[in-house]
């Protein structure tokens, strides 16, 4: 009797130690944080086309993305850039897209100047130290 019962024990324990990893794996959404600091229309593109890929290839609800947009990049993220149509488009796929103020602050830009759909973070290089911090993986185009 005690036996069999430590033979039930041993075949328990071991199906709970070949069972543990697929228990114990990470079933979350992938993050990805794309940073913009660039004045550079083909940088702001090619993050944006990043965006797209990475949308593509995971399926645009199985993944967290956030656009930050600091220091010379603003630009991109101003009323009048010339491609405001493409951040309506990234809002509408469901990334987000967020401005810093201080980079604001220093350019002297008010919300009433930048795109009107789009996000606020503080500062936007805390925004991504802290992402980093949680595991987001940070892309620089």
């Amino acid at each position: 009797m005690i036996r069999r019962a430590f033979v039930q024990f041993v075949l328990a324990g071991t199906f709970l130690l070949s069972a543990a990893p697929a228990a114990m794996a990470d079933q979350s959404k992938p993050n990805v944080l794309i940073q913009v600091s660039d004045g550079d229309t083909k940088t702001w593109n090619q993050a944006l086309n990043v965006i797209r890929n990475v949308q593509a290839e995971y399926g645009k609800d199985k993944v967290n993305i956030e656009l930050v947009v600091f220091g010379n990049g603003a630009g991109l993220l101003k009323f009048d850039s010339p491609l405001a149509n493409r951040i309506d488009d990234t809002l509408a796929s469901g990334a987000t897209v967020a401005m810093c103020e201080n980079t604001m602050k220093a350019q002297k830009l008010t919300r009433d100047d930048m795109h009107p759909k789009i996000g606020y973070v503080k500062a936007g290089i805390i925004e991504i130290v802290e992402k980093s911090r949680q595991g987001w993986t940070v892309v620089r185009p």
